[in-house]
């Protein structure tokens, strides 16, 4: 399918699709995208400050709730502003940094980075409560099992937690 032709003064008022390079892209519609900007207070652009990293965060959880209810312009945003914060989070947060960091600490740095609370955590995960502050104080150690539950709930390797 060709893309239509525009005035260049004029943007496409629904999403196309464009033959580039032999490959099929699709294009949004600038206006839906610029509004969509706005709403979140948003300018998508390299995360240089703690500040812009959380609000980046804060968006692209908002559009995660959305899974399958988002519009084209909503998952390209959500693609970006994906990609801006792991490129901020491997700049920022050099893995090589938790590397001896024991597996309960790097919990608690997660956590606390998310403003997350044990209670929060234990029922999105399906923890028990008493194992989740045994976990964070240290008295116990976090199974394999646990560890994949947190892994895929934070979005980072379980190997991180054991």
């Amino acid at each position: 399918m060709k893309a239509k032709s525009h005035p260049s003064n004029t943007f496409s008022t629904t999403l196309t699709t464009v033959r580039m390079n032999g490959k099929m892209t699709l294009t949004i519609n600038r206006d839906s995208y610029i509004e969509l900007l706005n709403r979140y207070e948003i300018s998508p652009k390299i995360i240089e400050t703690q500040l812009e990293y959380e609000h980046f965060l804060t968006v692209t959880e908002n559009l995660l709730s959305k899974q399958h209810e988002r519009n084209e312009a909503e998952t390209a945003l959500f693609m970006l502003l994906v990609k801006l914060i792991r490129d901020y989070e491997e700049k920022t947060y050099s893995f090589q940094e938790w590397i001896n960091t024991k597996p309960h600490e790097f919990l608690q740095h997660l956590m606390e980075a998310r403003e997350i609370k044990q209670v929060e955590l234990a029922r999105e995960t399906g923890l028990n409560k008493g194992i989740v502050s045994a976990i964070l104080s240290g008295k116990r150690e976090i199974s394999k099992t646990q560890a994949k539950k947190l892994g895929e709930y934070f979005n980072v390797s379980p190997a991180a937690f054991i």
